[in-house]
C-alpha cells in the first residue's frame, strides 16, 4: 500500500511513501526497545546536549522545513516557517528544564519517604496534518527528555514531515530508535499499542479517532492522552475592547485555514454590542487575502483535502437552512474555502453542535454574560475558552465557570511550552505541555526507607 502526498494548493504530487509490512513494524519496535534499554540510563545533560542540538538544526531549517509543511498540508509559508521555530524554543525549554522537573520529591515523614520519576518505554504518537512539526514536538521533546523512546505515526498527507522530523533526530545525534517515524495503516494501530514496548498512547485528533484509540489502550491496559476537537467560545462582553476584540478574533478564527482545534469557533456576543462587534468582524474577515500559500501577502491557504472544505460546505449550508444568516463569504472552489462569517446562530445550529475545521466563523448572541457562559458550557466539547472584557476581577469570575482546559482573558488562545495544555469532556484528558506534560508519561515511584 502506498500513501500520497498532494499538494493541497498545486495538487501536484510530492512523494509517495510506502506502508510499512507487519514484518518490517516489528523490527521498528524491537528497535525501539533496544534504544530504550539504553537511552533511559543517559544523563539529563546527555540528553539535553542532543535536544539543544535538535533545536539548532530546526531553526538552520527553518526555511527548508516550513516550506515541505506548506506543501505538504497548505498553510503559508510564513505560518509555517513560525511552527518550526516554535519546536526548536520547544526543545530549548525542556533541555533546560527537564531535570529540575523530574527531580525527587521528598515528603515528611518518621521515615525516609520521596517519589521518583522514572521513564516507562516508548510512547506510541498518532498525529494530525494540521501543525505536522508542532503536534510532534510538544509530547516528543518531553518524553524523550525523560528517558522515554518514541514511535510516530504520522497523518498519510505529511508523511514527509515526519520523515524529516525523524532525520533531524539522527542528524542531533540521537541514537537510532529514540525517535522513528512508521508508516502504518489505521489496521496496525492495535498490534503497536498492543506491543510490551509501548508504554502508552498520545492521540491529537477527532472525537472519533480519540475514542477508537482510547478504546484500544484501555483494552491493552496502556496510559493515554487525548487531545481532541474542540469548538471553543470567544466571548465578548458589554465593556471590551471591541475593536481588539475583532481583530484576534480574526486571527484566532482564520490562522491555519482554521484548522485548528484551539481556533475560536463559537463568537458569543451580548446583544448590546453585537451589531458592532459583527460589523468589525465582518469588515476584517473582507480584508483577508486567499490564495496560493506562497505568495507574499495572502493570509489564507487552502485546506489540507478537498473532502475537508466539501464538509465545511455542508455545515455551511444546513446551518444558513437552520436559520443563520450569511455575513461574510460562503464560497467554496476545491480546496479554497473562502473566509465566512455567519451571524444569528443557536445551539439548535449544527456550525454550533459540530466542530467546523475551516474558516467559518459564527456569531451566537446572548443577553447578558451570565447568558454567554452558559451558552459557551453547552457543548460537549471543552478545549479552550476566551473572554472579552476590561473588567479584570470579572473575568476571572467568569473564567472559573467556564468548562474548559484552558481560559484566557483578552488575548488569543495559544499553547506555551511553560503551561499545561488540554481539554475536558470529549475534548479529552491529561495534559501536554510545561511540567505536567513531561510527567503524563513517567513512572512515579514511591520510595519508602526505614
Amino acid at each position: 500500500m502506498i500513501f500520497q502526498s498532494i499538494n493541497p494548493f498545486s495538487k501536484a504530487l510530492i512523494a509517495e511513501h510506502e506502508v510499512l509490512t507487519d514484518a518490517q513494524l516489528k523490527r521498528k519496535l524491537e528497535l525501539a526497545e533496544s534504544a530504550f534499554k539504553n537511552w533511559r540510563h543517559t544523563s539529563f545533560q546527555e540528553r539535553g546536549d542532543k535536544m539543544k542540538k535538535l533545536a539548532d538544526i530546526l531553526r538552520e531549517k527553518k526555511e527548508e522545513l516550513g516550506l515541505l509543511i506548506t506543501n505538504e498540508m497548505g498553510k503559508i509559508l510564513s505560518e509555517g516557517i513560525a511552527e518550526v521555530e516554535k519546536c526548536a524554543a520547544n526543545c530549548d525549554f525542556y533541555a533546560e528544564n527537564a531535570e529540575k522537573m523530574l527531580r525527587d520529591e521528598h515528603y515528611e515523614t518518621p521515615f525516609i519517604s520521596m517519589s521518583v520519576y522514572d521513564p516507562m518505554g516508548a510512547v506510541f504518537a498518532i498525529m494530525p496534518w494540521n501543525y505536522p512539526f508542532w503536534q510532534v514536538f510538544r509530547y516528543a521533546a518531553p518524553a524523550i527528555m525523560g528517558g522515554n523512546v518514541s514511535v510516530l505515526k504520522h497523518a498519510p498527507n505529511t508523511i514527509g514531515c515526519a520523515k524529516a522530523i525523524e532525520n533531524a533526530f539522527l542528524e542531533a545525534g540521537f541514537p537510532e530508535g529514540v525517535f522513528q517515524q512508521i508508516t502504518i495503516t489505521i489496521s496496525q494501530v492495535e498490534s503497536v499499542i498492543a506491543s510490551d514496548i509501548v508504554c502508552g498512547v498520545t492521540l491529537t485528533g477527532s472525537e472519533m479517532a480519540g475514542s477508537s484509540v482510547a478504546s484500544l489502550a484501555g483494552k491493552h491496559i496502556k496510559k493515554s492522552v487525548m487531545e481532541l476537537g474542540g469548538s471553543d467560545a470567544f466571548i465578548i462582553l458589554n465593556d471590551a475592547n471591541l475593536e481588539k476584540a475583532a481583530t484576534v478574533a480574526t486571527q484566532s478564527r482564520m490562522l491555519n485555514a482554521g484548522q485548528a482545534c484551539i481556533c475560536a469557533k463559537r463568537f458569543i456576543v451580548t446583544e448590546k454590542v453585537a451589531d458592532e462587534f459583527a460589523a468589525l468582524f465582518a469588515q476584517k474577515i473582507k480584508a483577508l487575502q486567499q490564495g496560493n500559500p506562497l505568495q507574499a501577502g495572502i493570509n489564507m491557504g487552502p485546506l489540507a483535502r478537498l473532502d475537508l472544505a466539501e464538509n465545511l460546505s455542508r455545515q455551511l449550508e444546513k446551518s444558513l437552512q437552520q436559520g443563520a444568516k450569511l455575513v461574510v463569504g460562503g464560497d467554496q472552489d476545491d480546496t479554497n474555502f473562502q473566509p465566512t462569517l455567519i451571524d444569528f446562530v443557536d445551539s439548535n445550529n449544527v456550525a454550533f453542535q459540530e466542530e467546523t475545521f475551516g474558516p467559518l466563523a459564527t456569531i451566537i448572541r446572548a443577553k447578558d454574560e451570565n447568558d454567554a457562559v452558559a451558552i459557551a458550557n453547552n457543548h460537549r466539547y471543552g478545549l479552550a475558552s476566551a473572554i472579552w472584557t476590561e473588567d479584570r476581577v470579572n473575568a476571572h469570575q467568569l473564567a472559573r465557570k467556564l468548562e474548559a482546559g484552558n481560559v484566557f482573558v483578552n488575548s488569543l488562545v495559544r499553547s506555551d511550552s511553560r503551561i499545561p495544555f488540554g481539554g475536558i469532556k470529549k475534548s479529552g484528558y491529561g495534559r501536554e505541555l510545561s511540567e505536567v506534560g513531561i510527567k503524563e508519561f513517567m513512572n512515579m515511584k514511591s520510595l519508602i526507607i526505614e
